[in-house]
């Protein structure tokens, strides 16, 4: 679903969508200021904020918002569109950005990478992919079935065998497939 919204001089783009995607994203000084600015918007709207990225790459810069429901229910497809304009209006009130964006709201999902001790939590026996640096240094990828995240570790099952990664190790956990 699309909509596009002429605001003074910026063009914005709002696109709710659910992405089964890769997704490089770089530190943006803007972030916390973000952050703080759809936090409040989602709160306001029944919704969490479980995670923002700011692709700055992109032109015209691309701000992606991921929202889930405060009660735990599933966020649906006209969910993300009904919050789109609120969370555009928000921006363009703030004087956070200045500049052309795209806004795209999500809700987690397949290919997703999991944050929270919620998402570890609701997300346990599914199938992930455990990207993480070893004792030299070496990034490797590890495919198994999402066992526990403690405060130290996150444990997967690799074809029956127990894999446990220090938390301090690991890169990234992503929701994956289960062919991979």
């Amino acid at each position: 679903m699309s909509s596009s919204f002429q605001g003074g001089d910026r063009s914005i783009n709002h696109r709710a969508n659910a992405r089964l995607s890769l997704r490089l994203s770089l530190p943006h000084p803007l972030l916390p200021a973000l952050k703080e600015l759809a936090s409040a918007t989602a709160v306001g709207h029944g919704f969490e904020l479980a995670d923002l990225q700011v692709l700055a790459h992109m032109q015209p810069m691309t701000v992606q918002i991921q929202i889930r429901r405060s009660s735990g229910e599933d966020v649906t497809l006209d969910d993300c569109a009904g919050f789109s304009a609120p969370m555009g209006q928000a921006l363009d009130n703030s004087a956070v950005l200045s500049e052309a964006y795209v806004l795209e709201i999500s809700s987690p999902g397949i290919g997703e990478r999991l944050h929270s001790d919620r998402d570890f939590q609701t997300f346990r026996r599914y199938p992930v992919d455990v990207i993480h640096r070893d004792t030299e240094g070496t990034e490797q990828k590890h495919s198994g079935t999402l066992l526990e995240r403690t405060e130290d570790h996150v444990k997967i099952s690799i074809h029956g065998r127990i894999k446990q990664f220090s938390r301090s190790s690991i890169i990234s956990v992503e929701l994956t497939s289960p062919t991979g």
